[in-house]
C-alpha cells in the first residue's frame, strides 16, 4: 500500500477520495480515486458529483476513478500540506505558516461542503474548528501581510459563510480582521554535541534522520541526518546524550535507542536555541549492552517508537522533497506565497 506522505486524500462520509501527489504539487488535478466503505451513505454525495448514471456504477463496483474536481483536490492538498510539508532550512523549502494553512482549509472546507453537501459529514475539523485557532492570539494578523489581500478575500468569504450558518460572532470576527505585520519564523539548523568532560568516554555515537511519521507536523526540519547522538561513560553513570538539529516550534518528542529493534534507553528532549537536546541515564543492563555493542548495531528513533506506525524510507522523504522543490510558483497556495514573500524580504 501506498504511504499517506504520497497520496493526499480526503474522509468523505462513506468513503475515501484519493489524489496523486505530484499532480497536486504540479497543480494538475485530473482524476481522483473514490474507494466507499458505506454505499448508503455515499450515494447522495457521489451522485451530485457524478451523476446518477456513474454513481450507480461506482456504488455496484465499490470504487470508482472519476474527473477530478478541483476544490476536492484543492482540500486534499491544503490537509496533506499541513501534515507532511517538509519546511527545511538546508533544503530551501520554508516553513509555512498555520494560522495561513487554517483559514485556507477552512475556505477549501467551506468550498466542498457547497460542492456536494454531506460529504465531510463528521469531517476531522469544520471551518469553525479551522478559523478559531487561525485567530487565536492574532496569528493571522501576525502572518498576513505578505498576502493581505486574498487573506482579506478568504475572510470575507468566510463573514458570508458563517452569517449563513447563523454563527454571527464568527461572521463578524471574519468580517473586522485587520491585516498587521508578518510574523517570522526563525530556527537554526545546528547540530552536534559539546566535548566529553575530562574522564568520560564515547561508547557508542551515530547520526540519523527523523521519519516524519513519527513526529507532530511543522516542529522539525525535515532534512536527513539531522540527528546526533552519543553514548557516554562517566564515573557516576552511562548516559544517552541526543541533539535533534533544526526546531520550529515545540512539542512532546522523546527518542529512543534501540537495539534489534528493542527500545533499552528514552530521552526526553527539550526545545533549546534552534534544536532539541536531552540527556538520560542509562540503567545497569542498558550500560552494559552500550559497552559491547558497535555503533551501527545501535538505532536512534525521534518520536513515536511503536513499529504499529507506517513509517516514512528516506527514499519517500526524497521524492516528496524532490516534488516540493520543482513545485511551480503558480500552483502555490497562500501560505505558500506568505512564506516565499517573507524570505524574499529577509534577504
Amino acid at each position: 500500500m501506498t504511504h499517506p506522505v504520497h497520496t493526499p486524500v480526503l474522509a468523505a462520509d462513506g468513503g475515501l477520495i484519493r489524489f496523486a501527489l505530484a499532480d497536486l504539487l504540479d497543480g494538475r488535478t485530473t482524476t481522483m480515486h473514490i474507494e466507499l466503505t458505506d454505499a448508503a451513505a455515499a450515494e447522495p454525495w457521489l451522485t451530485r458529483l457524478a451523476g446518477a448514471e456513474a454513481s450507480l456504477i461506482a456504488l455496484g463496483q465499490g470504487q470508482a476513478d472519476l474527473a477530478a474536481r478541483p476544490e476536492l483536490g484543492r482540500l486534499a492538498l491544503l490537509l496533506w500540506l499541513r501534515r507532511w510539508w517538509p519546511a527545511s532550512a538546508s533544503l530551501g523549502i520554508p516553513s509555512l505558516d498555520p494560522a495561513l494553512l487554517d483559514l485556507e482549509t477552512a475556505v477549501a472546507t467551506v468550498d466542498v461542503e457547497d460542492l456536494a453537501e454531506g460529504l465531510l459529514d463528521d469531517f476531522e475539523a469544520s471551518p469553525a474548528e479551522l478559523f478559531d485557532p487561525a485567530i487565536a492570539g492574532g496569528a493571522l494578523l501576525a502572518a498576513a501581510a505578505p498576502v493581505a489581500g486574498e487573506v482579506r478575500g478568504l475572510c470575507t468569504r468566510l463573514a458570508a459563510w458563517f452569517d449563513d450558518q447563523d454563527d454571527v460572532v464568527r461572521a463578524e470576527a471574519a468580517a473586522r480582521l485587520e491585516m498587521a505585520a508578518p510574523g517570522q519564523r526563525a530556527y537554526a539548523l545546528a547540530a552536534g554535541t559539546d566535548p566529553v568532560a575530562p574522564g568520560e568516554g564515547v561508547l557508542a555515537s551515530g547520526r540519523a534522520s527523523v521519519d516524519w511519521a513519527r513526529v507532530p507536523p511543522g516542529i522539525l526540519d525535515a532534512a536527513e541526518d539531522t540527528v546526533t547522538w552519543r553514548i557516554v561513560a562517566a564515573a557516576a553513570a552511562t548516559r544517552l546524550e541526543v541533539v535533534v538539529a533544526g526546531a520550529f516550534a515545540d512539542a512532546a518528542i522523546t527518542a529512543f535507542a534501540t537495539h534489534e529493534g528493542e527500545p533499552f534507553a528514552e530521552v526526553p528532549l527539550s526545545l533549546g536555541a534552534g534544536r532539541f537536546t536531552g540527556t538520560a541515564d542509562l540503567d545497569e543492563t542498558a550500560a552494559r549492552l552500550a559497552a559491547r555493542v558497535q555503533s551501527g548495531q545501535i538505532t536512534l528513533v525521534v518520536g513515536v517508537a511503536d513499529e504499529g506506525v507506517a513509517g516514512t524510507t528516506a527514499e519517500d522523504r526524497a521524492e516528496v522533497v524532490a516534488l516540493v522543490r520543482a513545485r511551480p510558483p503558480e500552483a502555490r497556495t497562500l501560505a505558500e506565497r506568505a512564506a516565499a514573500a517573507s524570505a524574499d524580504e529577509e534577504f
